[in-house]
């Protein structure tokens, strides 16, 4: 085997809510760090850790990278069926009544039928190797590089070959070096490994988070490309953290989030980073403290001016995660 040569790669539909339909709700994804789908869909277990993977929106490609871990749960889904053949391929119509239309057979309804069904859980991340090449091809480019071009699967195999020869006809021979530098580390350390996650979702119904893709486009336009807590960084190394429990609550409010870097962003929500509503300064945990990264955040005031909504959501957090704290 060729080194950096993959056996397999994966063309992955990430088109934020439109990845739902009529008997789908939709995934929790963040289109340049992990992708989420569940034991109901063609090719479910067929993903692996060290495939190359590409994402597009329907439209055009969002980026390429490669599988670094796979994480499985067990889970409850939401099912809308058809109530009379039963079939989840269920379209909703927005001018027409009544509002849904069956494909299959062509039932007209205005309520689906709920299904509640046990399924398996995935979640791949893949940010390390993650390169940015929104609209570098069109939809039409893209479903020329599939393996079977009559595949209209979110997850599809891709033709690696021709699509790195693609790529390197577009001048983005760098994106092509990082994921075969990736393809190599992956293979060697982690080939087909699966994190289980024992507890999961076990005991609640799935939670998408629809929206979250909007969600990061609007805190990057008010914010910059810049943690809250550390200062400028590349766009590619922050995320859009909530001030909350999205699990909980699952609304994307407004003035709900920061720009965090990614560490920073699994520091605060659990609890070892927050922020001193009064003050507005970052308290570092003890158990950071031996960190001098992180350490020296400690007593700095963050660094951008806040809205009333994020100081109050930073109060509740503040609450929930420093509750012996002085005022």
């Amino acid at each position: 085997m060729e080194s950096g040569v993959p056996q397999r790669a994966w063309l992955l539909m990430a088109a934020g809510d439109n990845r739902g339909h009529g008997g789908n709700s939709g995934y929790d994804d963040q289109v340049d760090a992990y992708y989420s789908w569940d034991s109901n869909v063609p090719n479910h277990k067929n993903l692996a850790v060290g495939d190359p993977i590409a994402l597009w929106d329907k439209e055009r490609l969002l980026g390429v990278s490669v599988i670094e871990e796979i994480e499985t749960a067990p889970g409850l889904k939401m099912l809308s069926r058809c109530p009379q053949c039963d079939t989840t391929r269920i379209s909703p119509r927005k001018k027409v009544e009544p509002r849904f239309r069956c494909m299959k057979c062509r039932h007209e309804f205005a309520t689906p039928r709920a299904d509640v069904v046990e399924v398996v859980q995935y979640k791949a991340r893949y940010d390390a190797a993650w390169t940015s090449l929104d609209g570098r091809f069109d939809a039409r480019e893209i479903r020329s590089l599939v393996v079977n071009a009559g595949d209209f699967n979110a997850m599809r195999q891709l033709d690696w070959a021709a699509f790195r020869k693609a790529l390197i006809a577009k001048d983005a021979g760098r994106a092509v070096d990082r994921v075969a530098a990736r393809v190599d580390l992956s293979w060697q350390a982690h080939l087909g490994v699966l994190v289980e996650i024992p507890q999961g979702f076990s005991h609640a119904l799935v939670r998408v988070r629809r929206g979250q893709q909007q969600f990061r486009e609007r805190l990057l336009a008010a914010q910059g490309s810049m943690c809250a807590f550390t200062g400028g960084a590349p766009t590619r190394v922050l995320e859009a953290g909530h001030l909350y429990s999205y699990a909980q609550l699952g609304t994307h409010f407004e003035h709900g989030g920061l720009m965090l870097r990614r560490d920073i962003h699994r520091l605060f929500d659990d609890g070892l980073l927050a922020v001193q509503p009064s003050s507005l300064c970052v308290d570092v945990a003890p158990a950071l403290a031996m960190y001098p990264q992180y350490a020296r955040l400690h007593d700095e005031p963050l660094t951008l001016r806040l809205k009333d909504e994020q100081v109050d959501w930073l109060g509740k957090h503040w609450d929930e995660h420093r509750v012996d704290a002085q005022p």
